[in-house]
């Protein structure tokens, strides 16, 4: 199945989205869209194993020159740091936007993330992701199509920072209480 293969290869090294062919193939077969999405989130969360992998065994001579070729390989200690303190967070936040996976996956390998936590973590950000597009395309079919191409990234961003917003303020309220 061509979808699972780009959703495979997305998120490992290849450049060009699954939304590409998930639009296109849930507008064709509205019914279907609960189906493509998860086509696309298992075949995501392996390949994520894959990008996790080139990371972990093969950082300098495939991880690094895919990560530049994607312009994220500066500062990468600080990054690394990051990934050992918080990587379960910074994959569901990132890895539910348009934000490349693959950059993720391998920076989660590089850093030597846990493997259970980064597949848990993949599993709901890549869900996200996709259910919310087929879900959006399931109701409102083509007139939401635009919105999607050109605002998904916006509009997973204000839910992420109103997600963390909410947390925060509960935290913030449960120490003045």
């Amino acid at each position: 199945h061509a979808l699972a293969a780009v959703s495979f290869a997305e998120s490992s090294f290849f450049p060009i989205p699954p939304d590409v062919m998930l639009i296109p193939m849930i507008l064709a077969n509205r019914a279907k869209a609960w189906w493509f999405a998860t086509i696309a989130t298992v075949s995501s969360v392996i390949g994520g194993i894959a990008g996790y992998a080139i990371g972990y065994f093969l950082f300098q001579a495939i991880g690094k020159p895919i990560l530049a070729f994607y312009g994220h390989s500066g500062s990468l200690d600080q990054v690394f740091g990051w990934f050992k303190e918080w990587g379960v967070w910074i994959l569901i936040a990132k890895g539910w936007t348009p934000f490349p996976y693959k950059v993720l996956t391998i920076l989660a390998g590089a850093a030597e993330m846990a493997l259970v936590p980064f597949m848990v973590a993949s599993i709901i950000a890549r869900a996200m992701r996709f259910y919310l597009v087929a879900g959006l395309l399931y109701f409102f079919g083509e007139p939401i199509r635009a919105f999607i191409e050109k605002r998904l990234a916006l509009v997973t961003t204000l839910f992420l920072v109103a997600l963390v917003g909410g947390f925060v303020a509960i935290k913030y309220l449960k120490h003045l209480m």
